[in-house]
């Protein structure tokens, strides 16, 4: 069977045969190992791994993810940091509330703040479930602690 790869529009290298970024196919097997290291009762320290994961980030989204860790952790302590495909992420339970993404883990133009149907977010019919994140300030900051008090109440 041919692995042929194509280049889409959007200059991303496609498998022709599997229809996922090489991006994708490395966060895929960043959560496989994640849940066999699970399963294998092999204990680690999770917020170290979360801190492990943002040092390797490039600059600024370093810069940006160790204030967003902090932020996540001064407003929502409940919630517990793991990595998830490969991302720093918060859960509650077990259950993924928000996460991290860097902008080159997928090759977008800037880091975001993202958040799963755990996060207690609904508002009416419509809301965002991801924010981008160009800098973080002390504005941006404050709203990440509110957003994050209200995703866990």
């Amino acid at each position: 069977m041919s692995t042929a790869k194509k280049t889409t529009t959007a200059g991303k290298k496609v498998s022709t045969n599997e229809g996922f970024t090489d991006e994708e196919r490395g966060a895929m097997k960043e959560r496989a190992k994640e849940l066999k290291s699970a399963r294998r009762g092999i204990k680690v320290d999770p917020e170290s791994e979360v801190l492990a994961k943002i040092a390797e980030m490039a600059e600024p989204d370093r810069g940006i993810a160790e204030r967003v860790h902090a932020v996540i952790k001064a407003s929502a302590p409940s919630l517990t940091p793991k990595l998830w495909y490969g991302m720093p992420a918060y859960a509650r339970d077990g259950k993924v509330v928000c996460f991290f993404q860097s902008a080159a883990k997928f090759k977008a133009r800037y880091p975001t703040l993202g958040f799963s149907d755990e996060a207690n977010l609904d508002e009416g019919a419509m809301w965002p479930t991801s924010y981008a994140l160009t800098e973080l300030t002390a504005a941006g900051e404050k709203k990440i602690a509110a957003l994050m008090k209200r995703a866990v109440s």
